[in-house]
């Protein structure tokens, strides 16, 4: 029996990756599940039931208990980001995935830089678009961001590998994500929960504005399922002739996934 590296590496940063992507969705749309079950009843407490007990929850507009007795959920996000991003050093920058063998336009050092370079700019690309006025135009912000999507996969397509270019707008999704959770949701947290304790008021443009990232991500994390779990279906997806409209197309079905999980 021969040791593969890598082989053992991408089992165990994907096994890493998915368990740590169940923990951060799951307790993305439990909490956005709460958030709608409690405007419909006006912050009435929501009742539960699980492994043979009763849970109630209530939304409070202060903060009754020490900072230290308040739970966060954050690691999930960061492990999901990093275990993914070792993924895909091991199998696309590394692992010789990145560009076409056989008609390449760039090394697969070169793809690789802009790659990584694709992920940051992305990030700064959405975060200044949040930051304007559009995005209080949902409508036309969603628009503007499915243009300028399908605009960066088509322009991978022409550098990297399909499958390159299917990853790494899945990727960037996930970097915009997991940058929302620990750059715009958690400081305003922490501003809110120090303000709390001192008994201090605390401005509600905080808590809007990590709700709107937070809201972004729930759309964001469906598509990048499908982008995920599309290397197990090449014909369809990336190997298609059609790859970037059928990227396109997955994007659009999994905003509108989201939308109806939203409203569940």
């Amino acid at each position: 029996m021969t040791f593969n590296v890598s082989e053992w590496l991408n089992l165990v940063f994907r096994w890493s990756h998915v368990f740590s992507a169940i923990l951060w969705v799951g307790s993305t749309y439990y909490f956005t599940w709460l958030d709608g079950q409690m405007k419909k009843t006006g912050d009435a407490p929501v009742w539960m039931v699980h492994s043979g007990g009763f849970y109630t929850v209530v939304k409070q507009k202060t903060l009754t208990v020490p900072p230290s007795d308040v739970h966060w959920f954050r690691w999930e996000a960061l492990a999901t980001f990093l275990t993914g991003f070792a993924l895909l050093h091991v199998v696309y920058y590394d692992g010789g995935l990145m560009v076409d063998p056989i008609d390449s336009t760039v090394t697969t050092v070169q793809a690789s830089i802009i790659g990584m370079a694709t992920l940051l700019v992305g990030w700064i690309v959405y975060d200044t678009l949040v930051r304007t006025p559009l995005a209080r135009n949902e409508p036309v912000f969603a628009v503007l961001g499915f243009v300028l999507i399908v605009s960066a996969a088509f322009l991978l397509s022409k550098i990297f590998s399909s499958r390159a270019t299917y990853i790494h707008i899945g990727a960037l999704f996930g970097t915009i994500m997991v940058s929302n959770v620990w750059m715009r949701i958690l400081p305003p947290q922490r501003r809110m929960i120090a303000a709390a304790a001192k008994g201090e008021p605390f401005s509600e443009a905080l808590g809007a504005g990590a709700k709107l990232r937070s809201k972004h991500n729930t759309f964001l994390v469906v598509p990048t399922t499908f982008i995920m779990i599309s290397n197990h279906f090449p014909t369809a997806t990336y190997g298609s002739h059609y790859a970037v409209a059928v990227l396109g197309l997955m994007i659009l079905i999994g905003w509108g996934a989201a939308a109806i999980l939203r409203r569940a």
